[in-house]
């Protein structure tokens, strides 16, 4: 195996190494470092060879590219070269490390957002050529971020005439119910968030005289109305999954299903597939039935409602049921404890747009209950269809979390040690999950919890079940939400034994594995645009303002930041930070000033100004201030 020489498609990691999916499907994977990367990118056919053979994998090195799989580029005008009519243009997708050229006759000027076709890929030493197909917008022109977005990363926006004539005609009919268990007197409502529109999942619960508790997980039954091989079916398949920008969700399938037939609105009689589940007082699965049903959802929670009818702020003539699934999901957490799960809390943030896009507030969204109780169903759901089916041999598609080398924590536990928090020379599972347990209630749990995040594996999926390191579980598989994601639709069919038999489970494997990624780029550059925009509005009422930031990283070279309410990460070079000599202790991980002994750590809290903005670039210039 070793120096064998093999083909495949490059996947790439925002950290800058890669995979390669080998064509031949027998090879496995082919780990690639960042430094035998060569000129490629991500969706490449590539030659490569493997040089070494670990306990991890297959290390290797990329020989040449076989063929480009990007012949169009979205990008940005930042300069004009010496050469008439030349422009030098920022590639979001390539970064700041590639210089590409457009050539074009067309008036275009600083900051305008443009699709390019190819004409000469070269490697980064050298220029790529490119002549302007399409202008899309100016930088300035805020109400068109998202379609900018949308071609720079290339999603799939607009549904043809014929797709959506097809799923206009789909209905629900009196044949399709009576074939179907009646469910429609249940007590069941859906939680989502404000804007949402596709409600993928809805939920039921009850305690008997027993103490049990009976919860149903409804799921809409999107594979009954989107047969296999049908045109809307090759269109979901290729999409993959949906894509949340902060306007506006690009949707795996017509609004007419996602937002309407499918979606389990309020007072609609809706198909679905119910996990009708049975629990004890400990939260131990008694017994469970996977069933084809028809639900009538009575009531649309918003997170916010439904935490106010618990903090007793608001009435419903649900909280008993509220309560009940509160109950339920506090022994469902214990219990993911027990097994090995570590339950990361933790708040995200929402932009606030007004009617141009443009953007006036930024939200801290809490991970309140209501948040934890709907997550717990789901992954209880989730968990059980992917048991059900292993135990029944049938071949699917599961959600796989790799488990981490814990050498490559060092940093991580040397930043929990620098905060007091005790950790053996060499900690175990059970030793992590104890210091999350002990952070819980200090401020340390935030910067903790993404530390070591970033260290993680990123969840993928597979044929090949190697189980689920974060959940801590076996079996593990998506099936929750089909309307936005093409590997719960598949899940669905298999339940029913209705799959396409001749499908390659890997190839969809990969296919939405790699679409999920480009989702989540194109939605976190969105956002870093929009806040930026924001700070920028503010920076316009008051040009001096002090920004506090927390420190969440110390090298010897400068300090990596997070602006406290913006969650807007930033960097200041050691030379920045003060008229000291800073010497970098790594034990402690600190930069330390030799004569003022003023300390750069973990978790400090300090003060910054921003001295300038780039749209471009998505950069922001900082200055230290002084206190």
């Amino acid at each position: 195996m070793k120096n064998k020489i093999v083909q495949g498609t490059l996947k790439t990691n925002p950290r800058g190494f890669g995979f390669v999916c080998c064509l031949d499907k027998k090879t496995k994977d082919v780990f690639i470092p960042k430094s035998e990367m060569k000129n490629a990118i991500d969706g490449d056919i590539v030659e490569v060879q493997i040089k070494n053979i670990t306990s991890k994998g297959l290390d290797g090195t990329i020989l040449k590219i076989v063929k480009r799989e990007k012949t169009h580029l979205a990008g940005i005008i930042w300069s004009k070269t010496a050469k008439k009519n030349h422009y030098e243009v920022y590639v979001p997708l390539l970064g700041t490390d590639w210089s590409v050229i457009v050539k074009t006759d067309k008036i275009v000027k600083h900051g305008d957002r443009i699709i390019m076709e190819v004409i000469k890929w070269e490697d980064k030493k050298e220029t790529t050529i490119c002549k302007m197909t399409k202008h899309l917008s100016h930088i300035s022109d805020v109400s068109k971020d998202t379609e900018a977005s949308i071609a720079e990363f290339n999603i799939a926006e607009n549904f043809t005439k014929e797709e959506i004539e097809q799923a206009q005609n789909l209905k629900i009919t009196r044949e399709d119910l009576e074939k179907r268990k009646d469910l429609s007197n249940l007590i069941t409502f859906t939680i989502d968030p404000i804007g949402a529109k596709d409600f993928d999942d809805a939920a039921s619960i009850s305690k008997d005289e027993n103490g049990n508790f009976n919860l149903a997980v409804h799921v809409t039954d999107v594979a009954h109305f989107i047969k296999p091989n049908t045109h809307l079916d090759k269109v979901a398949a290729k999409r993959a999954n949906s894509t949340y920008f902060p306007d506006r969700c690009v949707p795996m399938l017509p609004y007419e299903l996602s937002s309407d037939l499918c979606s389990l609105k309020e007072n609609e009689i809706r198909l679905t597939i119910s996990v009708l589940m049975i629990f004890d007082k400990s939260g131990d699965l008694l017994n469970y039935e996977i069933a084809r049903s028809f639900i009538k959802s009575e009531k649309r929670f918003t997170y916010e409602e439904a935490k106010e009818v618990l903090d007793s702020k608001k009435s419903h003539k649900y909280k008993k049921n509220l309560k009940d699934m509160v109950e339920l999901c506090l022994l469902l957490k214990k219990q993911r404890f027990t097994r090995g799960s570590i339950d990361f809390a933790l708040p995200d943030s929402r932009l606030i747009l007004d009617k141009d896009k443009s953007p006036i507030k930024i939200e801290t969204v809490e991970y309140d209950i209501t948040h934890q109780l709907i997550e717990e169903f789901m992954l209880k759901a989730n968990e059980i269809v992917a048991t059900h089916l292993s135990k029944k041999g049938r071949n699917l598609i599961y959600r796989i979390h790799e488990e981490p080398n814990f050498e490559d924590f060092k940093d991580f536990f040397e930043i929990a040690r620098s905060l007091g928090f005790k950790l053996p020379k060499s900690p175990t599972h059970t030793d992590i999950q104890n210091l999350f347990l002990e952070a819980k209630d200090s401020k340390y749990l935030h910067l903790l919890s993404i530390a070591f995040i970033k260290n993680l594996r990123l969840a993928c999926y597979s044929p090949d079940n190697i189980g689920h390191f974060g959940l801590a579980l076996k079996h593990y598989t998506h099936f929750t939400s089909p309307i936005r994601r093409y590997t719960d639709l598949i899940t669905q069919r298999i339940l029913f034994d209705e799959e396409d038999k001749t499908i390659n489970l890997n190839e969809i494997a990969q296919i939405c594995s790699e679409k999920e990624r480009l989702s989540f780029k194109a939605e976190s550059s969105l956002i870093t645009l929009k806040k930026l925009r924001f700070l920028k509005k503010i920076l316009k009422k008051e040009a001096n303002k002090k920004f506090v930031a927390t420190v969440t990283k110390v090298k010897p070279f400068g300090i990596y930041f997070e602006l406290e309410n913006y969650f807007v990460d930033g960097f200041l070079h050691v030379s920045e930070i003060g008229d000291d000599y800073y010497e970098y202790f790594e034990e402690a991980l600190q930069l330390v000033g030799t004569h003022s002994h003023k300390t750069f750590s973990f978790a400090k809290k300090i003060k910054v100004k921003i001295l300038d903005i780039d749209l471009i670039f998505l950069e922001i210039k900082y200055k230290f201030v002084k206190r």
